[in-house]
């Protein structure tokens, strides 16, 4: 759903930049709470992996391909303000380096793909929480709808924008029955895709995922008649080993992104996603203007003057993947470092005034 330059008038694009830039101040800010020394370079992680598993274009609809938006995903792992953080981060460098998403549209891109989905996502995900019971598969289940959601809302989304700034004249309703429509489908394998993630990190790591974080019960036990919080015990050397160092799961992720984006993206769908698709049945690309990193040696997903296709998306793969853990490795650091820099005030330090 990357919107490219000539979408969207001028206007409309500095005023969702502005509110784009406006988002990642608050998400920066509201990061700080989230991170720690362990969740910080599984952000990263996190923005790596969508980097990787937006390659991966799926078949939806005749003519027709999807891919992972991630808002929903990273909500859950990493936290509503890192999850803002993540996804801006892979729209920058896709956008710069790759040539996706046009870069007077990226405000519009961050706010769509980024602000809208993981917002819509944490709030029906925390809501669906409130009413399940405090389970691993709840919170499997409850991440299947809010990601399955987000993706038409994100499409809405962009309908609203367009109604505002569009730059061709075509009716409303045509735009918003088609968007939604074709993004309905492509929120299930979103949700297929988010599920399967948080369940396979909840089912070995479930202390990093933040949407599961305080769903252990006290255990009970009956005295007299009456229950009682059992004394808590203390934890074995695998339940330490489990809260250990994330350096095993951020290596395994690392090397699940490099292979889904270096080898799988080879095999991914080379339809149109839902957006180029409506964008070209409805005359919204009537339009369109060249991406200004058109020259970019990794423009359109391939390493330049490498003439074998598989090697060249799959180099080109590799470094995006490589360049996003980095960036968005570095930014979370900086977040957590500043966070712990800060001064700590004590509720009362100054005497009694007489």
């Amino acid at each position: 759903m990357h919107v490219p330059d000539g979408f969207i008038n001028a206007p409309v694009s500095v005023a969702a930049g502005v509110a784009a830039a406006a988002a990642v101040a608050v998400s920066l800010r509201g990061a700080r709470r989230e991170l720690d020394e362990r969740t910080a370079p599984l952000a990263g992680l996190v923005a790596a992996f969508i980097f990787a598993v937006q390659m991966l274009n799926f078949p939806v609809a005749a003519g027709t391909s999807g891919h992972l938006l991630g808002g929903a995903l990273a909500a859950i792992l990493v936290g509503p303000y890192t999850g803002v953080l993540c996804v801006s981060v892979v729209l920058l460098m896709q956008g710069i380096l790759f040539a996706d998403g046009g870069l007077t549209a990226l405000g519009v891109n961050i706010t769509v793909m980024g602000v809208v989905t993981v917002v819509t996502a944490h709030l029906l995900f925390r809501g669906l929480l409130r009413v399940l019971p405090p389970t691993r598969r709840s919170v499997t289940a409850a991440g299947f709808v809010a990601a399955l959601i987000s993706v038409p809302a994100a499409a809405a989304a962009f309908t609203a924008v367009y109604a505002v700034g569009g730059t061709t004249d075509v009716p409303l309703g045509k735009v918003l029955t088609a968007m939604v429509g074709v993004h309905v489908l492509i929120g299930i394998g979103e949700a297929l895709i988010t599920a399967a993630t948080v369940g396979a990190v909840i089912a070995v790591r479930p202390d990093l995922v933040h949407g599961a974080r305080g769903l252990a019960a006290p255990l009970k036990l009956r005295v007299d008649g009456a229950l009682v919080d059992a004394p808590a015990a203390a934890p074995a050397p695998a339940a330490a080993a489990a809260g250990g160092s994330t350096k095993k799961v951020w290596a395994t992720g690392l090397v699940t992104a490099l292979v889904l984006a270096g080898f799988v993206s080879f095999y991914a769908s080379a339809n149109p996603d839902g957006l180029e698709k409506v964008a070209a049945d409805k005359g919204i690309d009537e339009k369109v203007e060249e991406h200004a990193a058109a020259g970019s040696p990794l423009a359109d997903y391939g390493v330049k003057d490498v003439d074998d296709a598989r090697l060249s998306g799959g180099l080109a793969g590799v470094i995006g993947v490589g360049v996003t853990v980095v960036a968005g490795t570095g930014i979370f650091w900086a977040v957590r470092r500043r966070k712990a820099d800060e001064p700590t005030t004590p509720a009362s330090t100054s005497a009694p005034v007489a």
